[in-house]
């Protein structure tokens, strides 16, 4: 009898044992589903992060490059007036306290109106980002001045969306390759990105972040994370200083395309309003309303050319800060000099 015992005695600890290692093995991985769980949660923190930073970003910017593109858009009533004086001079030799006039004719500015006006009408269905990637890029009055039709013969103002977007590149690389052109290929690569939004103003480095794939395995995962977590938190540190500028940019150009504004109202009504269209019968006051709207126009027309962000090979992309303060300052220099 006790023999039986024994064993049963045996067979009961040896029951508890197997249950107690169940028990530990449940419990190791309800802790690795757990750890996975904290993993993808401190991810999804991150990314939602980077999201709330890139939205900020682009539509910053995005509201940047739509004022750009209202602006050059205003051009063709300025160049439209221009023409009617008779015996102008030429205005770029006029000294204008150290600030050079770009070179730019009457029929340039109306191309690049006309083609402002067309990629605002078609910006209604764009993702977001496309507006800013102009000013991101500097590209706004080559983009603007490269438009008139889609290479399929579809005008611009009636694309949205995915459609616009490919316009948009194609134009930008000279038109569709059966064209001779350089398509939506060149065009990307001018602006710097495979797509618009966050990889313009960003660079390559977003990709690396946005879709890569969680591992498996709790170790690697969370190598994973702490890398891309590392990653976000430097390009949130880039796109505030991106959204700073921005904001910066757009308050000094909304500054001067104010006076812009009333100057060019009182330059109409010389032209259209007094007939006043010979340069020998105006006025010193009006001679200088039409210098000043010229200087405006040129600053304006420069600022607009100004690249805000300098695209890195390889990584995060960098903020044009030498550029933009150079104009930030031209422009300080001509308000506080002339008006």
């Amino acid at each position: 009898m006790v023999l039986p015992l024994i064993l049963e005695f045996g067979a009961v600890i040896t029951g508890i044992r197997g249950i107690g290692k169940g028990i530990n093995g449940v419990l190791k991985m309800k802790k690795a589903k757990d750890t996975m769980e904290e993993i993808r949660e401190r991810h999804l923190r991150n990314m939602n992060y980077f999201e709330q930073q890139n939205q900020a970003a682009c539509k910053d910017m995005d509201r940047l490059g739509k004022l750009e593109l209202e602006i050059l858009k205003s051009f063709s009533e300025f160049s439209d007036a221009f023409e009617q004086i008779k015996d102008r001079p030429i205005f770029e030799k006029i000294p204008q306290n150290g600030v050079e006039l770009p070179e730019y004719e009457v029929e340039q500015l109306k191309k690049v109106s006309i083609g402002a006006g067309i990629l605002l009408g078609g910006l209604g269905g764009a993702a977001l980002g496309t507006a800013g990637g102009f000013v991101a890029a500097g590209m706004t009055t080559a983009a603007v001045t490269a438009f008139g039709t889609a290479s399929t013969g579809t005008a611009i103002a009636s694309l949205s969306g995915a459609a616009l977007t490919n316009a948009t590149l194609a134009a930008l690389g000279g038109g569709a390759v059966a064209v001779g052109g350089g398509g939506i290929a060149l065009g990307t690569t001018i602006l710097g990105v495979t797509s618009l939004g966050a990889s313009l103003l960003v660079g390559g480095v977003i990709f690396n972040v946005v879709s890569s794939k969680l591992s498996a395995k709790a170790n690697e995962a969370k190598s994973q994370v702490e890398e891309a977590e590392t990653n976000i938190k430097e390009i949130c540190i880039y796109l505030k200083y991106l959204c700073s500028a921005a904001s910066r940019y757009y308050d000094k150009l909304c500054t001067v395309n104010d006076l812009y504004r009333n100057h060019l109202n009182i330059f109409t009504e010389i032209i259209n309003q007094r007939k006043h269209t010979d340069w020998k019968t105006f006025t010193e006051e009006e001679k200088k309303i039409v210098e000043n709207t010229v200087l405006l126009v040129g600053l304006l027309y420069n600022m607009c050319k100004v690249k805000l962000v300098l695209k890195e090979k390889d990584g995060l992309n960098r903020v044009n800060e030498a550029e933009i303060e150079k104009a930030l300052e031209k422009a300080n220099m001509v308000l506080k000099s002339q008006f």
